[in-house]
């Protein structure tokens, strides 16, 4: 299900500051460039209010820069869990359709049951060696992470995948919109192992890399380097 509405979105984690342009700014020529918000191609941006598990019409039309809300079930998995799950060629979570979080939260044992005390994003490059191959073998539809991942996990994530970028520095924020439901894998430490989160309008996420082949990384690194080239 997908609930969408044009222009500016509320920034529900760390108000305008890195995820919007300032109203002072946007439209404005800075460092003599125009700056909008959203989709580069046409200076809109779409914001999706998304319940997991994902289906492909859902992946498929999100476009690089739109904002992304979730609710339901996120699970997150780090270095040692993709390691895991392609030995066994098994997930201990129901992977059709899932959302993948590169997190490793600080969690409390409260009388028995598990809070989320922070839950930010983990630099999602760690993880660059496993996915192209887990996406092949899973139909994990999005990934949450920090800073964008590589090309080869980039054209693997076309028509079936997103990348979906959370903002550094809010984790604590972030786990007021978690519940826990399970967790497995604890003998891989509480960072590397897989919780199962119940999640609540949880956002913003910037889609970083759609499904399309279009990526905000490479396009800001490679806009720096025309700069750096220009300077030098």
């Amino acid at each position: 299900m997908t609930l969408e509405c044009g222009g500016r979105a509320p920034a529900r984690w760390c108000g305008k500051a890195g995820i919007i342009a300032d109203p002072k700014t946007e439209g404005k020529a800075v460092d003599g460039q125009c700056f909008k918000p959203g989709n580069a191609r046409n200076n809109t941006m779409t914001t999706h209010h998304l319940q997991t598990p994902l289906d492909l019409p859902d992946i498929l039309r999100l476009r690089a820069g739109d904002l992304v809300y979730l609710d339901g079930t996120v699970v997150t998995a780090r270095d040692r869990a993709h390691k895991r799950i392609l030995q066994r060629s098994e997930t201990p979570f129901d992977s059709d359709g899932a959302v993948i979080y590169h997190c490793g939260p600080v969690m409390r044992d409260a009388d028995g049951s598990w809070q989320v005390v922070a839950a930010g994003p983990t630099t999602s490059a760690r993880m660059d060696s496993h996915t192209g191959e887990l996406l092949k073998r899973f139909n994990v539809r999005a990934i949450i992470g920090k800073g964008g991942m590589s090309m080869s996990v980039a054209d693997a994530m076309l028509n079936r995948c997103v990348y979906l970028a959370a903002v550094g520095g809010c984790a604590v924020v972030a786990a007021n919109h978690i519940i826990v439901q399970d967790v497995h894998w604890l003998d891989l430490g509480m960072a590397e192992a897989v919780w199962v989160l119940d999640v609540h309008d949880f956002g913003p996420l910037i889609v970083g890399i759609d499904a399309h082949g279009r990526n905000l990384f490479d396009e800001v690194k490679s806009r720096a380097q025309q700069r750096l080239s220009a300077m030098f």
